[in-house]
C-alpha cells in the first residue's frame, strides 16, 4: 500500500473510531438525572474535544532540537521582584486576587481514603478548593468547621471523565453513575482542567464582576504555597508597563527533583517540559541538573481575564499526558490528562521566577509530614517558615519505611514529633516506634531486622547513630 493509501485507510480508522466514541458518549449522557444532564453533557463534550486530539497527535509533543534555555529576562530570580519592594496599600492589591487550591487529590499514598488535603498538620485556610467528585463530598463535611470564619470559601469541581478501554479505546463506563460496578470507570483529567472547569462553575465571570484581576493557582499539598505580596505587586504594577498575563514559579533542582517539569524556550515562547514528553534518548539530558537548574512548583499567577479571553477564544493549548492504570479486575485502561502549567505558551508575557525552597514544601508522604510537623518550621501569620534556631537552611533527608506509610501507623509510632533541627538524615526501616522528647542529631539510622522491635526511649538524644535490630547503639 502508498504511503498516501496508508494514510488515507489510518484517517478512515480513527474517524469511525471518533463515530463509535461519539454514540458510547451519548448513550451515557442518557443515563444522567435531569438535575446532572447539562453539568454532564459539558464533561462529556470536555472528553470528545480531548479524545478528537489523542487521536489526531502522533510521536513525541516536542522536538528536542527546538528546546532552548529561557532568555536571562524571562526567569527573574526572586530577590530582584522583592527588591523592587511592598505596594504601598496591601489590602488594595490583595482585594484583586483569589486563590485557588487544586484539591483533587486521594491521600493514597499515605494510606487515607478521603482528600490529602484533611490531614491535619497546621491551621490554613485556602478560599477557593478545586475539588475532584472523589474528594467533594468530604471535602464539604469539612468545610462546615470553617462557617464562623470570615474567609468566603468557595469550590468548584473538576471535570468528570471516563477512563477508556486501552485495546478498544471505547469508553468503559455504561452509564453516569460512580458507584458499585462504575467505581473505576471515571477520573479527574489533571489539574489543567481548571481552565474549564472554573469558567463552566461561573465563578471566573463572578470573580471578574467583583473587580479580581489574578488568581493564584497552587497544590493543596504544597504547604510552602503562600500569598507573596512581592509578586503580587510586580504583577499589580508591572516595572515595563506591560502586564504579565502567567507567572510561573520555580525553584532549583536538586538530585530529588530531577523529574520534575523544566521551564525551556520553544518557538520564541516560554514552554513546560514534562519528562514523559522527553524523547527517550534525551531523558538523562533532561534530568541533568546543570543543564535544566530549575523545575515547576505548579505555584501559579494567572490573569483572569486572559483566562476568560483564552478559553472563549478555545485557545489553551496543553499537551496531552496519557496516563495508563489497572483497574481491579486486571482491566487495561488509559486516562487522558493534562497540567495546568503546561498552558503557559498560550499566554501573552509570561514569566518565571526563581523563589527559594521554603515555597515548595510538599506532602506526598508521610516522610514529608514529619518534617512540616517537627520543630523544623514554625507558622508565622499563615506561611510555614524554616526555624531560626536551625543553623542551616537545608531540609534533613528523611526516609520512613513502609512501616510507617499510613498517616495511622505513622501517628501511633511517634509519642511526640522528635526534635530535629540539628538533623541531616534520617533513615527508619522495619519496626520501629519513638517515645516521648527523642532529640535527633547528625545522621542517624534506626534499622529492625525482621521480626525484632525497637522502641526508642523518652527523651532519648541519638546523635550519629546507627541503631540496628539488637538495640546496640554504634557510634556513626
Amino acid at each position: 500500500m502508498s504511503q498516501d493509501g496508508a494514510s488515507q485507510f489510518q484517517e478512515v480508522i480513527r474517524q469511525e473510531l471518533e463515530l463509535s466514541v461519539k454514540k458510547e458518549l451519548e448513550k451515557i449522557l442518557t443515563t444522567a438525572p435531569s438535575h446532572e444532564f447539562e453539568h454532564t453533557k459539558k464533561d462529556l463534550d470536555g472528553f470528545r474535544k480531548l479524545f478528537h486530539r489523542f487521536l489526531q497527535e502522533k510521536g513525541p509533543s516536542v522536538d528536542w532540537g527546538k528546546i532552548q534555555r529561557p532568555p536571562e529576562d524571562s526567569i527573574q530570580p526572586y530577590e530582584k521582584i522583592k527588591a523592587r519592594g511592598l505596594p504601598d496599600n496591601i489590602s488594595s492589591v490583595l482585594n484583586k486576587l483569589v486563590v485557588v487550591k487544586l484539591n483533587g487529590g486521594l491521600g493514597t499514598s499515605m494510606g487515607c481514603k478521603g482528600p490529602k488535603s484533611l490531614i491535619g498538620v497546621r491551621n490554613d485556610v485556602p478560599l477557593v478548593l478545586m475539588n475532584s467528585f472523589n474528594t467533594d463530598e468530604d471535602t464539604k463535611k469539612i468545610l462546615q468547621k470553617y462557617n464562623h470564619c470570615r474567609v468566603k470559601i468557595y469550590t468548584f469541581n473538576q471535570s468528570r471523565y471516563p477512563r477508556i478501554n486501552k485495546e478498544s479505546l471505547l469508553p468503559v463506563a455504561k452509564d453516569v453513575s460512580y458507584s458499585g460496578e462504575n467505581t473505576e470507570a471515571w477520573y479527574p483529567p489533571g489539574h489543567g482542567d481548571i481552565y474549564a472547569s472554573f469558567y463552566n462553575s461561573g465563578l471566573l465571570d463572578t470573580f471578574i464582576g467583583e473587580g479580581k484581576e489574578y488568581i493564584f493557582v497552587s497544590n493543596i499539598d504544597n504547604l510552602g504555597a503562600t500569598v507573596d505580596l512581592y509578586i503580587l505587586n510586580h504583577l499589580m504594577n508591572p516595572p515595563n508597563g506591560k502586564p504579565c498575563e502567567f507567572v510561573m514559579e520555580v525553584t532549583n533542582k536538586t538530585r530529588a527533583d530531577v523529574k520534575g517539569g523544566t521551564l525551556t524556550q520553544y518557538e520564541g515562547k516560554l514552554r513546560l517540559v514534562e519528562i514523559a514528553q522527553v524523547p527517550k534518548p534525551h531523558v538523562d539530558e533532561f534530568k541533568s541538573v546543570s543543564k535544566f537548574k530549575i523545575f515547576n512548583t505548579n505555584n501559579l499567577w494567572i490573569s483572569l481575564a486572559a483566562v476568560k479571553r483564552l478559553q472563549e477564544q478555545n485557545a489553551i493549548d496543553m499537551e496531552i499526558i496519557v496516563n495508563p492504570k489497572t483497574l481491579d479486575g486486571g482491566l487495561n485502561v488509559i486516562q487522558l490528562e493534562t497540567a495546568v502549567g503546561a498552558a503557559i505558551k498560550s499566554f501573552e508575557n509570561s514569566l518565571g521566577i526563581n523563589v527559594p525552597r521554603s515555597r515548595f514544601l510538599p506532602v506526598k508522604t508521610t516522610s514529608d509530614l514529619l518534617l512540616v510537623m517537627s520543630n523544623l518550621y514554625s507558622l508565622n501569620a499563615g506561611s510555614l517558615t524554616m526555624s531560626e534556631k536551625r543553623e542551616f537552611p537545608t531540609v534533613p533527608l528523611v526516609k520512613l519505611g513502609s512501616s510507617f506509610t499510613k498517616v495511622q501507623d505513622y501517628l501511633r509510632r511517634f509519642e511526640s514529633i522528635p526534635d530535629m533541627l540539628e538533623l541531616d538524615h534520617l533513615t527508619v526501616s522495619g519496626d520501629v516506634t519513638f517515645g516521648k522528647n527523642v532529640s535527633l542529631k547528625g545522621t542517624v539510622i534506626i534499622i529492625a531486622n525482621h521480626g525484632d522491635r525497637i522502641d526508642i526511649p523518652p527523651g532519648a538524644v541519638l546523635e550519629n547513630k546507627i541503631v540496628s535490630g539488637n538495640l546496640r547503639i554504634l557510634d556513626h
